[in-house]
């Protein structure tokens, strides 16, 4: 029985042992090439000292069109750097595109850079294009601007933010100055040329329907 026990447990032995070389056998067959990382081919540089070209288009003439065709005509065109302004130096937003009218542009039509910027000069449909473009409001120097006739909105947009400002109705109707662009100053204190030091500014106005 000894020599029986003995016998089989060396088989045993024996077999675990070949079957644990063949799982460890390296295969007979030839390894796979390994292959070669590829690496990418270096980015083109410009060559030194020289400028990259401007991409040039032609603007269209917008005058007497419609601000929102202007715009969409100038951005088909290639001109994205668009703003516009009240041609009558009121300071009034073009909140609804289609409600103006372009009077002018600067640049003028012709071949430009499609990065400069084209601003339209604008007026409401229902209003006259002006002889000149008043532009925007400028800031104020070191002394008083005259400002009759101009919108009060306007006058303080050309004043500096720390002036105290009070606008009266100078019709003596004491209504509320609201939408100061719709108002055009009469009557301003301090006087025009007035050296400015940081003096309380007060203006009288009206409605520019209304006679001062």
């Amino acid at each position: 029985m000894g020599t029986r026990t003995t016998v089989a447990a060396l088989a045993g032995t024996a077999l675990l042992t070949l079957t644990g070389c063949g799982a460890s056998t390296v295969s007979d067959k030839p390894a796979a090439p390994r292959a070669t990382p590829r690496t990418s081919a270096p980015a083109a540089t410009a060559a030194p000292g020289k400028a990259t070209a401007t991409e040039t288009a032609n603007l269209p003439n917008m005058t007497g069109k419609g601000l929102q065709y202007a715009q969409d005509q100038a951005q088909a065109a290639g001109f994205y750097g668009l703003t516009s302004h009240d041609a009558l130096g009121r300071g009034r937003m073009q909140a609804f595109d289609r409600n103006w009218k372009v009077c002018s542009q600067a640049p003028a039509a012709g071949k430009h850079a499609t990065d400069t910027k084209i601003d339209f000069a604008t007026v409401k449909l229902e209003e006259e294009c002006p002889s000149k473009d008043a532009g925007t409001p400028q800031a104020a120097g070191a002394t008083m601007p005259d400002f009759k006739g101009k919108s009060v909105k306007a006058a303080r947009e050309a004043l500096d933010s720390g002036y105290s400002i009070t606008v009266n109705d100078a019709t003596g109707q004491n209504r509320i100055v609201f939408m100061e662009s719709n108002w055009q100053v009469c009557t301003q204190k301090p006087t025009p040329g007035t050296e400015l030091d940081g003096q309380p500014v007060k203006f009288n106005a009206v409605k520019f329907n209304e006679p001062c």
